[in-house]
């Protein structure tokens, strides 16, 4: 199974926040984000992991050349390209993602790791056409409220909410045909994620929500704090 990273927004909120460094080289308990997710995915028997980060903070691409330098990145297939949307991004990874069931998330993305793990195995193990982390945990500015029925089947993704019990985690497990139904959107001129995952189930395919107990981003100053906090809890 591969593993891909999107890495290139600008962190801009970060930055004028007073963070100097860019956002996936941030450390959260003394460690890069880019750097856990990696890790996080090697222990879950990544074969390959596909990161896409922007030219506008060379800072992170030459953090993953130097790991490759030190034969730390043999596993990584880096693409430097700045884009307009996450999408978009996705889109640029998505040829390397044609052969086999993969795992989507952005390099911001905080959860706890024995819940990723147990995801991972639910989705190699399923019949679906992907799995979707969720949680009802909500510390988002706008967050994807997610509609299921009593098997926890996703039946559709709500900018508001319509009595959804769970919200996107965002990280997708997903099947090859799913690119299919990227190709369709960027035709159609869409570019937000949150129109993707609506396109999924427009597209019939089959997606199942799997719940974490909480899911952080790191888009202030601020969420530093509480992702550390709340990774400080794990070991308690």
């Amino acid at each position: 199974m591969k593993f891909a990273i999107i890495a290139a927004g600008e962190g801009s909120r970060l930055q004028h926040e007073g963070v100097a460094l860019p956002k996936p080289l941030v450390p959260i308990c003394g460690e890069a984000m880019i750097d856990r997710l990696i890790r996080v995915f090697r222990q879950n028997h990544a074969e390959e992991i596909v990161i896409i980060v922007n030219t506008l903070n060379p800072q992170t691409e030459q953090h993953i050349m130097k790991l490759k330098a030190q034969g730390l990145a043999d596993d990584i297939r880096l693409v430097v390209k700045s884009t307009p949307s996450s999408m978009h991004s996705f889109a640029e990874l998505a040829p390397y993602l044609t052969d086999g069931p993969f795992c989507l998330t952005t390099v911001d993305t905080i959860f706890k790791e024995k819940e990723f793990s147990s995801y991972i195995s639910t989705f190699l193990e399923s019949p679906y056409d992907g799995c979707m982390a969720v949680t009802d945990f909500i510390d988002d500015e706008k967050p994807l409220y997610v509609a299921t029925d009593d098997q926890l089947n996703i039946t559709g993704f709500h900018d508001q909410n319509e009595g959804d019990q769970f919200i996107s985690g965002g990280i997708y497990c997903l099947k090859p045909n799913a690119i299919y139904t990227l190709h369709r959107c960027l035709q159609e001129g869409q570019s937000r994620m949150r129109n993707f995952q609506r396109a999924l189930v427009a597209d019939g395919l089959r997606l199942k929500a799997c719940p974490f107990s909480k899911i952080l981003d790191v888009d202030h100053a601020s969420d530093i704090a509480k992702a550390e906090a709340f990774l400080k809890e794990q070991t308690l």
